[in-house]
């Protein structure tokens, strides 16, 4: 059986706020969805949690639990199982409206058919637990743009949420040769080069911060993926630099000072610049990186 939104939820012992994704679903006016939980190693009682909704039946819940390998290949594992054409990613502490997903289905269908192969997703808008919007608004109520636009030409800041398609997902998966963490934007960036997502000012999701959801990251150990992602952001998407230089310089010294701690941790591996203007802005920024890396090796001496 096949539907409209695969529901997909990554989660490390949250069996304390898994519930609130649960409710919140259950109160969807929009039936045609599955949700898939992928459980990436978790030693609480999220599995007897899962099964008793299981047996409740409200809608189909599909669980997989996997020995404990980042977010990133739950989230490969999610795409690969997913039975949705659009794919909905939820937290495990958050929930959404209860005509969140009716919206966005509407907004999908509103998209011309003969448009919609280039479009991937549909965005709306988040509020923090006491009801405010979190960040800005877009630029109108419904808005197609690149989402690279959106981000340096709109300048449109903080949480946002919506789908992608699961065709489009399955073509740029999350890369599973690299140790640690993958931020999200590796996927985004190349996905935004590609396809273009309808933005919309309905609100549709409640951003919740729970205190164990902010940790602390080690740069040394994530330097890998945090290598790449800086090499994404400088290849990709440089032609927006004048809209917002001080990112991308920041981007250019990282990218040297996340290859020092890559090299100290995995003997020498390089995610290769290309083009010219990435590589003069690295080599501008060389200074600041390796004086960013010495104080990342200082700080760490003294935790």
């Amino acid at each position: 059986m096949f539907y409209r939104f695969t529901v997909f939820t990554p989660t490390y012992n949250r069996a304390h706020t898994l519930p609130r994704v649960y409710e919140s679903l259950k109160r969807q006016t929009c039936h045609d969805f599955e949700w898939l939980i992928v459980d990436d190693g978790s030693t609480d009682n999220t599995r007897d949690l899962v099964e008793s909704w299981q047996r409740e039946k409200p809608f189909p819940i599909r669980y997989f639990w996997q020995e404990n390998a980042h977010k990133k290949t739950a989230f490969n594992r999610g795409v690969k199982e997913a039975k949705g054409e659009l794919f909905l990613p939820l937290d495990s502490d958050d929930e959404v409206l209860p005509s969140a997903l009716e919206i966005l289905d509407r907004h999908w269908c509103n998209i011309p058919l003969a448009e919609r192969d280039g479009f991937s997703a549909v965005t709306g808008l988040c509020t923090n637990e006491g009801g405010v919007v979190v960040g800005s608004p877009f630029p109108a109520d419904v808005f197609d743009s690149d989402p690279l636009a959106i981000r340096y030409r709109h300048q449109v800041e903080g949480e946002k949420w919506g789908f992608q398609r699961t065709d489009v997902l399955r073509r740029f998966p999350f890369p599973q040769d690299v140790q640690g963490l993958v931020p999200e934007g590796v996927v985004w960036s190349a996905i935004a080069s590609h396809y273009k997502t309808r933005f919309v000012n309905d609100i549709l999701r409640i951003y919740h911060t729970e205190a164990d959801s902010i940790t602390q990251m080690s740069v040394a150990k994530n330097a890998d993926g945090l290598a790449l992602w800086a090499r994404e952001v400088l290849c990709n998407e440089w032609r927006w630099f004048h809209h917002n230089p001080k990112w991308f310089l920041k981007m250019a010294a990282n990218y040297t000072r996340f290859h020092l701690h890559l090299q100290k941790v995995q003997g020498g591996k390089h995610w290769p610049l290309q083009g010219f203007i990435p590589r003069i802005l690295v080599a501008l920024l060389w200074p600041v990186g390796v004086l960013r890396y010495w104080l990342d090796v200082r700080n760490a001496a003294h935790d």
